[in-house]
């Protein structure tokens, strides 16, 4: 009867052996990692300044934060450029955006709008990227300027950032309005 039980013993210790050495141990290389946003911040109200005066108020109902520092705006956002003396110059708005942090580049998609307030033009593109580092903004898209009294479409566009001075690449139509 011991030796019975001793059997018994012995055949489930191997079994329990056995299958627990079956288990492969996972390779940390081979495991998916995660790239998703690491940071989400809601109703974003960001401030830039240069010298202790305001210069650019973003603000954004989503800003998703990725390891590496660069940004989506999932949601859009909208931009008001300052000049020095606190007014502000213009706007632009966007259905998408996205931050390249490093370069300090803003990728704006989806009915992007840029309004110059002092010239009342408006600047309607579908995808314009904005250099904060060198004040530029750019597209190599359809674009469509409306003036208080001229519409003119084109594409591909270089402008300040505050749409005062731009050229159109390619002027495709220019329409007067009537009064």
């Amino acid at each position: 009867m011991k030796i019975k039980a001793w059997v018994h013993m012995l055949l489930a210790t191997i079994a329990i052996v056995g299958f627990g050495c079956q288990q492969e141990l996972k390779d940390p290389d081979k495991e998916v990692k995660y790239t998703g946003p690491v940071i989400e911040n809601k109703d974003v109200f960001t401030l830039y300044s240069d010298s202790a005066k305001l210069m650019i108020r973003l603000k954004a109902p989503v800003q998703q934060e990725f390891q590496d520092g660069d940004g989506v705006f999932p949601k859009g956002f909208y931009v008001e450029f300052f000049q020095q003396a606190g007014q502000v110059t213009s706007t632009m708005r966007a259905n998408y955006g996205k931050q390249d942090k490093g370069r300090e580049i803003y990728y704006a998609r989806g009915d992007v709008q840029v309004h110059n307030i002092a010239k009342g033009e408006k600047l309607e593109t579908e995808e314009l990227y904005w250099d904060r580092r060198r004040r530029k903004i750019y597209t190599d898209k359809f674009v469509k300027i409306t003036t208080p009294n001229r519409v003119v479409t084109g594409q591909g566009l270089r402008s300040d950032q505050n749409f005062e001075n731009y050229t159109i690449q390619k002027i495709t139509g220019a329409f007067d309005l009537e009064e």
